[in-house]
């Protein structure tokens, strides 16, 4: 018994190293870690530099509601829009949602949110309706307009009322924050 006591003393830290990996290979706690892990590392995103602002002029982009609808975010021009490309099986996108379903909450009734993603919208509808997120959600079958066309997930566009894009952030991010609060008031506002 002794001698066990001195090895686990010694050795603890390898031994959690060694679970910590059994913990990662596992899937069902591989996801729930990442996720963990990407939201104590999330901070508020940084707009884009003025000089470095990219103006959105194409709005022709149509998707699907998870109910098969055709919905067109040329209906959002001259409004203000947050963007939002995801995906269930992607940790950070995860990791991210409570903070933009609060936003969301927030912003719902004065600003456009498109949650944007390729799977099939069974799969979609499961995970909002396991999470409780009432965002909505749409299927990308065309590509984006170029200004916003990415392949890295998460990605959050935020775009004034004039379609310059503010904030362009690749990754996980605290949306709830006052700084995006702040933010989105002012482009409101104009």
């Amino acid at each position: 018994m002794l001698r066990l006591k001195t090895f686990l003393k010694k050795q603890w830290s390898n031994l959690l190293f060694v679970v910590v990996i059994i913990l990662m290979i596992i899937p069902q706690t591989r996801m729930p870690i990442q996720v963990f892990l990407q939201r104590l590392i999330a901070f508020s995103p940084s707009e884009v530099s003025v000089e470095d602002r990219s103006v959105l002029t194409d709005y022709k982009w149509n998707l699907l509601t998870l109910n098969g609808s055709t919905a067109n975010f040329s209906t959002s021009e001259g409004k203000v829009i947050v963007v939002n490309f995801w995906a269930t099986w992607c940790p950070p996108c995860v990791a991210e949602m409570p903070s933009l379903q609060s936003l969301y909450d927030h912003y719902g009734d004065k600003v456009d949110f498109y949650f944007v993603s390729t799977e099939e919208a069974e799969k979609l509808s499961s995970f909002l309706q396991k999470k409780e997120y009432s965002f909505p959600v749409y299927r990308q079958i065309e590509e984006a307009p170029e200004a916003i066309r990415t392949n890295a997930l998460p990605t959050t566009y935020v775009i004034s009322k004039s379609g310059t894009i503010v904030i362009n952030k690749t990754g996980a991010a605290a949306w709830d924050s006052e700084k995006v609060y702040t933010l989105l008031d002012e482009l409101i506002s104009e």
